[in-house]
């Protein structure tokens, strides 16, 4: 019975929605660092694991992860500037869009969609949150996108790895 139960926590759901207010606060709380490819914080990076949580908190959640999504945006209204919160909601409402639709419509394996749907989620979710922010350059464009795409690469090689394993029939591990 408690088996059964602890079975249908969200485990990922509530990491993934906590991750958004974290990720926004980061942006708030830690000072820009500036390099010759453009601003830079530790944000930039762990903004790329956000999306990776979303395809893993849908594969729990369904259709209802956008409602999580809408759930972190709430409380990220609650937490940073407003123009930072609206800026982050409404690149989170673009690039998470285009995510579940990529994560949900393709029939690939699940190192597939996470890479594919972060490559087109952390584009458009860069480009939304820094142009209404006012720090959209080329360089830190492709800086912020590449730093996001890092997260979903090195997961991408980890549950490709679990799969190539799972067919030649070794344990992963």
């Amino acid at each position: 019975m408690l088996r059964s139960w602890l079975g249908r926590l969200p485990y990922w759901t509530i990491p993934y929605v906590g991750s958004i207010v974290l990720v926004n606060w980061l942006f708030v709380a830690l000072p820009m660092v500036p390099t010759p490819w453009g601003n830079w914080t530790v944000a930039n990076i762990v903004v790329g694991f956000v999306f990776i949580l979303r395809d893993m908190a849908q594969r729990q959640l369904g259709h209802y992860v956008l409602g999580a999504t809408a759930l972190g945006g709430f409380f990220t209204w609650l937490t940073v500037a407003p123009e930072v919160a609206l800026a982050s909601i409404t690149a989170f409402i673009v690039a998470e869009t285009a995510d579940w639709a990529v994560y949900s419509f393709t029939r690939r394996p699940l190192h597939e969609r996470i890479l594919w749907s972060s490559a087109l989620s952390a584009p458009l979710d860069t480009i939304v949150f820094q142009h209404m922010i006012d720090i959209l350059t080329p360089a830190a464009f492709t800086m912020e996108t590449a730093s996001k795409m890092l997260g979903a690469i090195v997961v991408w090689l980890v549950l490709r790895r679990q799969a190539r394993m799972a067919i030649a029939g070794a344990p992963a591990r």
